[in-house]
């Protein structure tokens, strides 16, 4: 009887230890680099896309006044549907011209499952993009340099060692 429980602890072990492989994150580095424009700085929200097409995952907001949060349309309906605290992955808002680099951490064993990394902005009394920029999380996707169409000029990931 021993010997059977000691197997299924083994089992279990084993089992537990793969699905924590399976669900590892890596650390990218995001270099963000903003177009030249007039106005107030841009609120921007990186998010995880299932293959549905729907958001799964806040990875970054950049603008940290919740107020402002309305104006990112898509992102903030799916907020009040299923309201994540975003507090760790907050920071300033970005400027025309500016360059901005952040680390987000992506869930490796959702590369090349059909998932993108979508760049929703918003600039007060200016145009809103819903898809500013997106990234297919393709082994591809994350080592090319993405062009936006708004107020980001282009987006390059590198994963960090």
């Amino acid at each position: 009887m021993k010997s059977l429980f000691k197997n299924i602890i083994a089992v279990l072990a084993i089992g537990l230890a793969s699905m924590t492989a399976s669900a590892q994150s890596a650390k990218y580095k995001c270099m963000l680099q903003m177009n030249s424009y007039s106005g107030e700085g841009a609120y921007i929200v990186v998010s995880l896309i299932n293959p549905k097409g729907q958001y799964e995952k806040t990875l970054y907001v950049m603008g940290d006044d919740r107020k402002w949060y309305k104006s990112l349309k898509e992102w903030h309906k799916s907020q009040i549907k299923m309201p994540e605290n975003i507090s760790a992955v907050t920071g300033a808002s970005a400027n025309g011209g500016d360059r901005s680099v952040t680390t987000l951490e992506l869930d490796e064993s959702k590369v090349n499952k059909g998932y993108k990394i979508r760049f929703e902005s918003a600039v007060e009394d200016q145009k809103y993009y819903t898809t500013d920029a997106e990234i297919p999380l393709t082994t591809d996707g994350l080592s090319q340099k993405t062009e936006g169409k708004g107020y980001i000029k282009f987006v390059k990931l590198s994963k960090v060692e």
